[in-house]
């Protein structure tokens, strides 16, 4: 597996793990008035700066147990990860409409944030599947 492939494999894992662990989360703290009237800020952005450094530290012991040096970019990289990114791009911009409309029908700002950090999260697992896919099927 080479080390881009391993990269692609903790994207997805840490895009997965973290938006089902702030979602587990609001679950537990949601207030008797509902899940829209919890505190969703400060678990919203614990999640994103996790995930965040969750994937530079998980890509820094991966690369130490890795080959002793890293392989250069080629082509059939530089094209995996062009899909990959395409793909996700096209991904988010259909999640997007969901917290526009959202906003135009003035929802709670909860439903709003977290439709927009749905989108991300699942525009970066659409990314990495479609990477590791291109991977091991051949690009």
């Amino acid at each position: 597996m080479s080390n881009l492939e391993r990269r692609a494999w903790i994207y997805a894992v840490v895009a997965v793990v973290v938006p089902v662990a702030y979602a587990v989360a609001l679950l537990v703290r949601a207030p008797a008035g509902g899940i829209a009237a919890s505190h969703y800020a400060g678990p919203m952005v614990a999640a994103v700066v996790g995930a965040i450094v969750l994937n530079i530290v998980a890509g820094i012991v991966a690369g130490m147990w890795g080959p002793g040096r890293a392989e250069p970019r080629d082509e059939r990289d530089r094209a995996i990860d062009r899909l990959g990114e395409y793909v996700a791009f096209y991904v988010f911009s259909i999640a997007a409409v969901v917290p526009l409309v959202l906003a135009m029908r003035e929802a709670p700002y909860f439903w709003i944030a977290n439709s927009l950090y749905l989108g991300f999260s699942l525009a970066a697992l659409v990314s990495s599947v479609v990477k590791i896919v291109a991977y091991r099927r051949g690009f």
